[in-house]
């Protein structure tokens, strides 16, 4: 049932994705700054964009809620395929070898290793020490990754940056994890749990640092790093905190790093797609920022 959910948050969250890049782009032509976000606010298909995003965010608390940490965030790299198949029906972009190769792979992948981990939720609630640990390895190497991001060739830093992120996304994901297992109090109960502001905090910092990624290099450097770290991060996350259980006897350890490894190797095939690198593009061109290291032919629809 989790993985359901899942799969439901990462199509949404797609869909959502293309429908606010048309609204931005459709008030694009005419606007610039404050006035931008003035057209797009009266876009209709941005707004439906927006609800589509909460209603992934809902869909993404009750996996959490009724699944382990350690299996719902690596389901929700499934976004990409996601994004890969609008783009084809709605756009009529044809999918090359890099787009099913990677599709694939990235099934195959993922589905050897939730059927070999076996992963089950862990009964154990996190104690403040717990928090407190987790808390100071994440800001020092979300620390450590920003400043890294500050010199060297353009990939290194977008890749510093999304490494940034993805950890950034998994911690928001943990507190999501803890806020969801007592919402079933009362509204109340939840805002009285400091994790759940800890959602908005990690959440936000996690989006500042995507879009400095998309800012300063090539996004399949920056989405590659994120899209590896995020699910390895959650998985350590929901063993440390949550006590989540893997299956790593008899060989089982073995091919979840083999699986994960297929998974991780085609979501940078992914990645690097003319398709994915296009939609970034486009973003970048209706916001008023160059594009990111791609050719001119790749921005047509």
């Amino acid at each position: 049932m989790a993985v359901i959910f899942a799969l439901l948050a990462a199509a949404a969250n797609a869909l959502a994705t293309v429908l606010q890049r048309i609204g931005v782009e459709e008030a694009a032509p005419h606007q610039a700054g404050e006035r931008l976000m003035a057209s797009v606010l009266r876009r209709p298909i941005w707004f439906a964009g927006l609800a589509l995003m909460t209603a992934s965010f809902l869909l993404q608390a009750i996996a959490l809620a009724v699944g382990d940490l350690s299996s719902v965030q690596p389901v929700m790299v499934t976004e990409l395929l996601f994004l890969l198949a609008i783009l084809a029906l709605w756009f009529r972009r044809k999918l090359g070898w890099r787009e099913w190769t990677g599709a694939v792979g990235t099934v195959a992948g993922l589905g050897a290793f939730l059927a070999v981990s076996a992963a089950r939720a862990g009964t154990s609630r996190p104690q403040t020490e717990d928090w407190i640990l987790l808390l100071a390895a994440s800001l020092g190497a979300i620390g450590l990754s920003a400043s890294g991001a500050r010199r060297g060739p353009r990939a290194w830093r977008a890749a510093a940056y999304g490494f940034a992120g993805g950890i950034a996304f998994a911690l928001t994901a943990a507190f999501i994890k803890s806020v969801a297992e007592v919402w079933s109090h009362g509204l109340l109960s939840v805002f009285s749990h400091w994790q759940t502001y800890g959602i908005a905090v990690a959440g936000l910092g996690g989006l500042v640092l995507t879009q400095h990624a998309l800012q300063t290099g090539p996004v399949a450097a920056s989405q590659s790093a994120l899209l590896v770290v995020n699910p390895i991060s959650s998985i350590i996350m929901g063993v440390w905190l949550f006590g989540d259980h893997l299956h790593t006897t008899g060989g089982r350890l073995a091919g979840e790093f083999a699986a994960l490894a297929v998974m991780f190797a085609s979501l940078l095939l992914l990645s690097s797609s003319p398709m994915i690198a296009a939609g970034a593009a486009e973003e970048q061109l209706s916001s008023g920022r160059p594009p990111l290291d791609l050719p001119t032919q790749e921005l047509a629809q």
